[in-house]
């Protein structure tokens, strides 16, 4: 249960970059982003929140999932973990997470020659 806890983010990296790749420029905030992971063995609820907005997926390692993107549109996909890194293919994106010294971090990878890495530090709270 490794994932399990709050979190608070701590440091991003290429967040606008990213934002512009995936066309959600208009999405940029300041606000601190708060990520809740609720893991039951494979099973996880996964929510991000800030004021006035929240997306959350519900998923089970090992097995194709219906999924939201940020903008509310559902696709799906096969959840995979890799050692501990739990592997998404979105969209418009490729996510992994894992928790790293007790901070959950989080890269998106947009594909192609001028791809984005997106970098999210977030520690526990």
């Amino acid at each position: 249960m490794a994932f399990n806890g709050k979190y608070e983010l701590e440091s991003q990296k290429n967040y606008e970059e990213f934002l512009e790749a995936i066309g959600l420029l208009d999405a940029k905030t300041d606000h601190k982003v708060i990520t809740e992971v609720v893991q039951d063995g494979d099973n996880f609820t996964w929510t991000q929140s800030i004021p006035n907005w929240t997306w959350s997926n519900k998923f089970t390692v090992g097995q194709e999932c219906e999924l939201k993107t940020m903008t509310g549109s559902k696709f799906t996909a096969p959840v995979t973990m890799e050692g501990s890194k739990i592997s998404i293919q979105f969209p418009q994106y490729h996510f992994t997470a894992e928790i790293i010294d007790d901070k959950l971090v989080m890269n998106c990878i947009t594909p192609g020659e001028k791809g984005v890495t997106f970098n999210r530090v977030n520690k526990r709270i």
